[in-house]
């Protein structure tokens, strides 16, 4: 498999295929800064294939498009029809770039994820909050029923790690508890978290994940497990499947006549899928290590 850090500068203008493992030890361990783009698209594009494997979204409905092609309800791997465009959407008060984007036919977008990566300053976390608050409000403000989600996810940088490191870059003491900076950008997303309703409040964002990657030790690339606590619903685990509930109840079973049409409902893959088969996976240079059960009919 071609390394991430491998890239050409043409490789990183479309969407690869990529797995939670690739994606996650590359943040953990490129010396770029969180903020480029070399660290943030591939998130983009790990999160547009899982909607598409997963979540049962056509390819061409995705931005950025991810590297596959359907065959009636068969999915096939196809470098040549990827790209790495964004979607600009139309806010209340201005029109944002949005990371990854679901776009239905007819109906316009139905889910927007924007994605965040942090690598020091844990202490003012939260005075970013005013941004993600901002951007949410701007989007529902137009799309009410626009389900959005914020993907945070931070270098858990622990103590004693690294001597270069400065004391507000620090997100794990060394018993891996986090620092208090991290605790209250978490108890700060709680309060923006789990619209359900489309008469909840338009500054609260349909789903959250805060996530925090090791970046030393044995587990580096890994998500801490420990923190979030377990019964937290910022938890990484839980993100995917509220997006796609939150979707369904308010674009498959409350809108009958496009769900009739078969505009809005998820697809089940063909099991038969050459993406899901074994023999043409290994014959792939870029195939990763799926950390999701793909969405695959039973009914055949």
């Amino acid at each position: 498999m071609k390394r991430l850090e491998d890239f050409t500068k043409k490789d990183w203008q479309v969407c690869h295929w990529l797995g939670a493992k690739e994606t996650f030890h590359h943040l953990a361990t490129s010396k770029e800064k969180t903020q480029s783009q070399h660290i943030v698209k591939p998130i983009h594009w790990y999160i547009a294939c899982r909607l598409v494997i997963e979540g049962g979204f056509q390819p061409d409905e995705i931005k950025p498009r991810p590297p596959f092609k359907v065959v009636k309800k068969e999915l096939h791997f196809d470098p040549n029809a990827a790209s790495g465009k964004e979607a600009t959407v139309l806010g209340g008060l201005k029109t944002k770039d949005v990371d990854v984007v679901v776009e239905k036919p007819g109906i316009g977008p139905v889910i927007a994820i924007s994605c965040k990566t942090t690598g020091k300053a844990y202490r003012n976390l939260t005075n970013r909050m005013e941004e993600a608050v901002g951007e949410c409000t701007n989007l529902h403000m137009t799309y009410a029923a626009l389900v959005i989600g914020f993907f945070s996810i931070l270098r858990a940088h622990r103590a004693g790690s690294d001597p270069a490191l400065g004391v507000n870059d620090v997100a794990l003491h060394q018993d891996g508890n986090p620092v208090d900076g991290i605790v209250r950008y978490h108890e700060a997303f709680k309060q923006l978290e789990g619209r359900a309703d489309l008469r909840d409040s338009i500054s609260k964002y349909e789903a959250v994940s805060l996530a925090l990657v090791e970046t030393s030790g044995p587990n580096t690339g890994k998500l801490l497990d420990t923190f979030p606590p377990k019964d937290s619903r910022l938890r990484f685990e839980r993100f995917f499947e509220t997006i796609y509930n939150r979707y369904d109840e308010r674009f498959v079973f409350a809108a009958p006549i496009f769900a009739t049409r078969n505009v809005t409902p998820r697809i089940e893959w063909d099991p038969n899928s050459p993406l899901f088969n074994d023999d043409l996976l290994k014959q792939l240079a870029d195939a990763p290590q799926l950390d999701y059960e793909p969405r695959i009919s039973t009914s055949q």
